[in-house]
């Protein structure tokens, strides 16, 4: 090795000096000798030029060292190398032989990289597994990242309700230093597919909420669109007022001064009883003569009434209380164990679902939903017009999942509008 081009190669590397240190490295070699470090600095060299080509050969110069090992991150390196050159298929097998090596002390540098070059050969599927490969690697500092790659492999997937997991998850995990407008934007995009436009409205408003963050015509398209069936929505809620007296017993149309309805059916008409063509003496004495009557029954009549107008406001009181509190007929609890129970028998379970949910939507929970599984209702958490019902469903084998079964109110009773498998954290795996 020529010692002083080698010092001088690697002072030109030490100063930002990319072509002198190639040119003066390259000098250091002799022919055909082989030195893993040289390569390695070289490597890096040509990458900063953009150089790919180049820089693969390099590293793959480099681990023909033997002695020199590192082999972990000169393959990523080449992987690198050889997907910036274009070359995806070979920067898969490079990247392969990185996550191989045990002694590899960052290899989710290397799964990151690998996702990309499977998403160049459009194989997603295998993207998402490196994508959560790299999520889960303990030496990851920066765990969001993957995760949102991840979430877009779902999306393109079909499987927004995975993707509503990827990105919510990689948001607890986002620095104060890393912008969380982009994942708000990918999770409000992912709640619209599916069909969560509440929470898509919320996310959209996270994403743009500092002013900083620009929606692309396709989000904003999007974030108006949940706007609207939001509203609408809305629109076909029942005012407060209006589910008291629901849940009391009255049903639409009620008028507090005539909470019978029953005004229209007794108040006679003039024509027949004759009432504008009587006398005022003849009403003062048909007064007389009632006022005894009236005299003899006006306490008793009284106490009923008092009794019964009592009864009313307590019954309507306590109606108006249990509905205000989340509370109806039938319960949360016992449609999601009827939807478990439509997907067992093959039933249609749209029967359980909210009015104008599209077929696609049914479909996809009707996925999600295991056959012949044990449910048990884990907890409801209950408000007037919305709950969450958490089940854990056991299947014949004895395996077990959990599922979040989101709500609307429908009349006095629940509709399902949302099946979500719950998972557990993967922040401490291996």
């Amino acid at each position: 090795m020529n010692q002083q081009a080698y010092e001088s190669g690697k002072l030109a590397y030490q100063n930002a000096d990319w072509l002198g240190a190639v040119t003066r490295l390259s000098d250091a070699l002799e022919p055909g000798e082989v030195s893993g470090e040289v390569n390695h600095l070289r490597g890096n060299a040509y990458m900063k030029l953009g150089q790919f080509d180049s820089a693969a050969g390099a590293y793959e110069a480099a681990l023909a060292d033997d002695a020199y090992g590192k082999r972990g991150a000169l393959s990523c390196n080449r992987g690198r190398a050889l997907l910036a050159a274009g070359r995806a298929q070979e920067a898969v097998a490079a990247l392969t032989d990185a996550v191989a090596d045990s002694s590899y002390a960052t290899p989710y540098k290397a799964y990151m990289a690998l996702g990309s070059a499977y998403e160049r050969l459009g194989d997603v599927r295998n993207a998402g597994i490196a994508y959560r490969s790299a999520a889960i690697d303990e030496s990851n500092p920066s765990p969001s990242v993957a995760l949102s790659s991840l979430g877009g492999c779902f999306m393109r997937l079909g499987r927004a309700v995975d993707a509503v997991e990827a990105y919510r998850t990689a948001l607890d995990f986002t620095t104060p230093l890393e912008d969380q407008n982009r994942i708000w934007c990918d999770l409000a995009l992912a709640y619209v597919a599916a069909n969560r436009m509440s929470e898509a409205v919320d996310a959209f408003g996270h994403a743009t909420a500092d002013g900083t963050f620009a929606l692309s015509p396709e989000a904003q398209t999007s974030y108006d669109a949940a706007r609207r069936a939001v509203a609408a929505l809305d629109e076909r809620r029942p005012s407060e007022t209006d589910a008291f007296l629901a849940a009391a017993g009255y049903g639409g149309g009620y008028d507090p001064l005539d909470p019978s309805g029953a005004s229209d059916a007794l108040m006679p008409s003039p024509e027949d009883t004759g009432f504008f063509s009587v006398t005022e003496e003849d009403l003062m004495a048909a007064d007389a003569e009632q006022r005894k009557v009236r005299r003899k029954h006006r306490h008793t009549g009284l106490k009923v009434f008092i009794v019964i107008l009592v009864l009313l406001i307590l019954a309507g009181a306590a109606a108006g209380f249990l509905y205000f509190r989340g509370y109806g007929w039938p319960t949360q609890e016992s449609v999601a164990e009827q939807l478990f129970d439509a997907k067992t028998s093959g039933s249609d379970i749209a029967q359980f679902m909210t009015s104008g949910t599209p077929t696609s939507q049914v479909q996809e929970v009707s996925d999600v939903l295991p056959a012949g599984a044990t449910v048990t209702v884990d907890g409801v958490d209950r408000s007037m017009t919305s709950s969450t019902v958490h089940v854990v469903a056991t299947t014949s084998q004895g395996g077990e999942q959990r599922y979040a079964i989101e709500m609307l109110r429908d009349g006095v009773g629940w509709k399902v509008s949302q099946v979500t498998p719950e998972y557990a954290s993967n922040a401490n795996e291996d």
